[in-house]
């Protein structure tokens, strides 16, 4: 059963939808769009999108109020994000970004204790195996690689080995499914 998405307050209030000139209500704005931006891609598990795709989904556009953030505001947003650990740019135009609703330290610790809870130490992992793997299903959400290759990067110190596709090949970007071996053989990073 498909969980249905609680929209705050301010996502009912129409001057939600215009950045406020004054500092300190403008802090509690962006506070209020962040947790939305996250909370939203979190239970859509949303891990990717482009801005436009942004102003038109019903994350930044309230049909029913027909009011809708203007790009340069959400572009805002989005930075705020970034500050936060929560973003990350994937072109130098500011197009396109990966969402995190947990920062890579955050779902480093997970995966580390997921994979121990079910007893998985020392077995060896494609990420396409992480991330769509039967067992994965509530645990951790199917996401691209290179979101989830930053995560392994977090996982605690000496508990990861990250095992490329090739001696030669160390670009995480153009991994599309590397294996990585979780225990205590050490760090290879």
């Amino acid at each position: 059963m498909a969980m249905s998405f609680e929209w705050p307050w301010q996502y009912r209030f129409p001057p939600f939808f215009t950045l406020q000139p004054n500092v300190d209500t403008r802090q509690k704005q962006l506070a209020a769009w962040c947790s939305l931006v996250l909370s939203f891609c979190r239970l859509h598990k949303q891990s990717s999108m482009t801005v436009m795709e942004a102003q038109e989904s019903p994350l930044f556009n309230n049909v029913k109020l027909q009011r809708k953030l203007p790009v340069e505001s959400i572009q805002i947003v989005l930075e705020e994000l970034r500050k936060k650990g929560n973003l990350e740019w994937l072109d130098k135009n500011k197009s396109s970004f990966l969402i995190m609703w947990r920062r890579p330290e955050e779902w480093g610790k997970l995966i580390y204790q997921w994979v121990s809870r079910s007893g998985q130490n020392n077995s060896v992992f494609t990420l396409y195996e992480l991330t769509n793997g039967e067992d994965t299903e509530n645990e951790v959400p199917g996401c691209i690689g290179r979101v989830y290759y930053s995560w392994l990067f977090h996982c605690p110190a000496g508990l990861c080995l990250l095992l490329p596709p090739s001696p030669h090949d160390f670009s995480a970007v153009a991994w599309p499914s590397p294996s990585f071996r979780l225990g205590k053989a050490g760090a290879f990073f």
